[in-house]
């Protein structure tokens, strides 16, 4: 589909030309987050032209609201959009960027409408950061894979219960929803949609004038919240976030090698070698440790407790407890 620039549009780059090979809309919802908002748009400016001019020759963008009032970000810095809503169908992509959760669960609903409208003309839809959540509230995202940051992970499975999180990669392509974890991880997403319609070596130039190294794959780990170990295998790395967020439903190893893509004979080893222990008593070790946190910062009961770090009574638990810290899980109340 050919795609033309509307005459009252407010982009201020100039030399644009009528059908580029690849064009993105942007919609910012309140309290946005700069980084990755800035890093998908400057490799899409990096492969625009031959050069360093921002000229859109090769791919197009331009930043919609329903008016021109200027949007906030996190950080305070201020954007204006540079037209209002397009109709949809003129575009490759719709870009939501989210940010900060309350302002995304809650704030803009023409921009949640304006998604619904993409998504009847057959547009792909992609999510940065906790746009994502912007997509569920628009309703695009049921039974569908959702890339989400491990730190909102728990936000989101305690809210939606008709989505599949996925936090143990960068970003998730599933047609026609793309979501990401936010971040520099932006930059990847968008050297892997500039590959896509542009080719390799566009995405490359992008980033390598980012100062960045090749595009990071989507099922690349993202970083790991701090834990006892320092693995280094990949593999290793991805069945730790996995174990992180399945506390309260331990997974089999099976079914994790399988979310690997990965027998369980190999990822046994590679567990064994990496931490010195089998997965499911590494397993069983931060369960342990997430119930004495309990134990120590809430006023959680013991049966609350061993339901969510995924005993199946209060006998098992405080047993298991007992073995791992040699103390009763009582004693370890409120001791912190």
């Amino acid at each position: 589909m050919a795609k033309s620039v509307p005459t009252n549009v407010s982009n201020p780059l100039s030399n644009q030309i009528a059908s580029p090979n690849l064009s993105v809309g942007f919609v910012l919802m309140p309290s946005f987050t700069l980084l990755p908002f800035s890093a998908f748009v400057d490799a899409l400016r990096l492969a625009a032209d031959e050069g360093d001019q921002s000229q859109q020759i090769n791919c197009q963008w331009t930043l919609m609201g329903q008016s021109l009032a200027p949007i906030a970000s996190s950080s305070g810095v201020v954007v204006q959009p540079w037209e209002t809503y397009r109709d949809p169908a003129g575009f490759d992509y719709i870009v939501v960027v989210g940010g900060l959760l309350p302002e995304t669960l809650r704030g803009s609903q023409h921009l949640i409408n304006y998604l619904q409208r993409a998504d009847r003309a057959h547009v792909p839809i992609i999510g940065l950061c906790t746009g994502s959540f912007a997509m569920i509230r628009a309703g695009l995202m049921k039974n569908r894979r959702c890339c989400v940051s491990w730190f909102h992970y728990k936000d989101l499975t305690e809210r939606y219960a008709d989505v599949v999180p996925v936090a143990e990669q960068l970003f998730v392509d599933d047609g026609d929803r793309i979501t990401c974890a936010g971040g520099a991880v932006a930059a990847d997403l968008a050297a892997y949609i500039i590959e896509r319609h542009l080719g390799q070596s566009w995405a490359r130039k992008s980033l390598r004038i980012l100062v960045m190294d090749s595009p990071r794959p989507a099922n690349a780990p993202q970083p790991q919240p701090a834990s006892d170990y320092q693995v280094n295998n990949t593999s290793v790395k991805r069945a730790l976030l996995l174990l992180e967020q399945n506390l309260s439903r331990p997974l089999s190893t099976d079914a994790i090698a399988l979310r690997l893509n990965i027998s369980k004979r190999q990822l046994e080893r590679l567990f064994i070698s990496e931490t010195g222990v089998s997965l499911q008593r590494f397993y069983r070790k931060i369960r342990l440790n997430y119930g004495l946190w309990l134990l120590q910062n809430t006023p959680r009961s013991i049966t609350d407790i061993a339901q969510d770090t995924g005993f199946s009574d209060t006998a098992h638990f405080s047993r298991a407890f007992r073995a791992a810290f040699d103390k009763k899980p009582m004693e370890c109340r409120g001791a912190a």
